[in-house]
């Protein structure tokens, strides 16, 4: 019995639509808080917050121990959208090169739609462009988002009650309204329009850096006035569990969507929390080192949820680096050209997958902040030393704090040569810097 050609046609259509969706790439969601230390989440030890939809997805997925940022927001955000440690090309504060490119411009190449919503602070204002010699940083259409819903972008305004954001169609106040809630609902109007198709959204949220001020889940929130001078931490505690609020309403609206075995959820903190907060953990007393250098300024929570790819349960506890992030992207979305793209970091994908054998020994940092009185520093680190450009050798686990530098000689043969293996790594990078800075 022949097929009719109405019925073969029929079935091709279908065999195809099948196989397409069978093997359409992931979406993905990168969610990263600001000044938010590992120590703020319950499924780290908090005594403090409660953050039972990061909780959850922790447990549904896989929460990693040992992540570190760079100890400030915006060398944080260079170095995690384009993999490069700052010396590569770190021009100034609250600045990102015009002529590098980030994840969203290769994910963009690779078919995706792109958005970013949240807190931007890459095109500098005018100190900050005269603090860099006259260089001017990027707007977001410069850095591969084909959307873009930001506070901060060319002038200031509040974050938070009476946001001042700016978009594709301008740049306006939303009276009473809290940037936080706004941010999140374009995040979920951007999955709605865009759900038959990969995207990639980028989430730098606003929240929880200060000025510490009500949310809107508290009673005192629509008489507070958004032009106070109100910077309180006693109001860091609901911050964190209204910033975990958000983050549930875009994992529930994965699922309405039907797409949640089909997204990738990524959420990390940009550095530590504020030193004006202190937090418990699991007991212990822990002071925010937002800028600084130490475990406090640089730990931060990271949390990567995808149903049905990435085993529930599960503990991470290799070390990962900013830099990491933009190669384990472009391996999720299978990027054909990835070789040919300059990156310090390492994937990180395989070990979504639960296959451990490709990690990190160390990680490297080249901070040079240009904003306040932090120094400058560069060091080489693992889970339990860390190795200062200027010799400063401080044990991790029983110093944090790093206030008793150790000599080399006093220490065990063993931990004598992980130094030396981190003397090299710092000497391979001052020839690398010097290679940069004069080609």
């Amino acid at each position: 019995m022949k097929i009719s050609s109405f019925l073969r046609i029929s079935l091709v259509t279908f065999c195809f639509c099948f196989q397409a969706n069978a093997q359409r790439s992931p979406n993905i969601i990168l969610i990263m808080a600001d000044d938010l230390g590992f120590e703020t989440l319950g499924v780290n030890g908090s005594d403090d917050y409660n953050t039972p939809n990061l909780d959850k997805l922790a447990q549904e997925g896989m929460n990693f121990t040992q992540t570190y940022s760079m100890p400030l927001c915006t060398p944080s955000r260079v170095q995690i959208m384009t993999g490069k440690y700052n010396f590569r090309n770190y021009i100034g504060f609250g600045l990102l090169d015009p002529n590098e490119l980030t994840f969203a411009d290769y994910l963009k190449e690779a078919g995706y739609k792109t958005f970013i919503t949240g807190k931007w602070q890459l095109y500098g204002n005018d100190n900050q462009q005269e603090l860099a010699g006259g260089k001017i940083g990027s707007l977001p259409e410069e850095a591969g988002f084909d959307e873009y819903f930001l506070w901060q972008i060319k002038e200031l305004g509040s974050r938070y009650k009476d946001p001042l954001i700016s978009s594709n169609s301008g740049t306006q106040t939303y009276t009473g309204k809290y940037g936080p809630d706004l941010f999140t609902e374009q995040v979920n109007l951007f999955m709605e329009k865009n759900k038959e198709e990969p995207f990639f959204i980028y989430y730098p949220m606003a929240i929880t850096h200060d000025p510490f001020v009500p949310t809107p889940s508290n009673p005192g929130f629509e008489d507070f006035d958004s032009k106070s001078k109100i910077n309180d931490p006693i109001y860091f505690g609901e911050m964190v569990n209204y910033m975990d609020k958000l983050v549930g309403s875009i994992v529930a609206k994965t699922e309405e969507l039907g797409i949640r075995e089909n997204t990738l959820i990524l959420f990390v903190g940009d550095n530590g929390t504020d030193r004006k907060v202190t937090s418990s953990q699991l007991g212990t007393s822990i002071k925010g080192d937002k800028g600084y250098t130490t475990t406090a300024g640089t730990h931060v929570p990271f949390i990567a949820n995808w149903k049905g790819k990435i085993k529930p349960e599960s503990i991470n506890d290799n070390l990962i680096d900013f830099s990491d992030f933009l190669p384990t992207l472009l391996e999720t979305v299978n990027y054909q050209n990835s070789g040919a793209i300059q990156t310090d970091g390492l994937s990180f994908y395989s070990q979504l997958m639960g296959d451990n054998t490709k990690k990190r020994d160390w990680i490297y940092c080249y901070y040079a902040p240009n904003w306040g009185k932090f120094e400058n520093a560069t060091y080489v680190q693992n889970t339990e030393w860390k190795l200062y450009g200027d010799g400063r050798i401080y044990s991790m686990t029983s110093d944090p704090l790093e206030q008793t530098p150790l000599q080399k000689s006093s220490l065990p043969k063993d931990v004598r040569k992980k130094i030396s293996t981190f003397e090299k790594v710092m000497e391979g990078y001052e020839v690398t810097k010097l290679t940069h800075s004069n080609p």
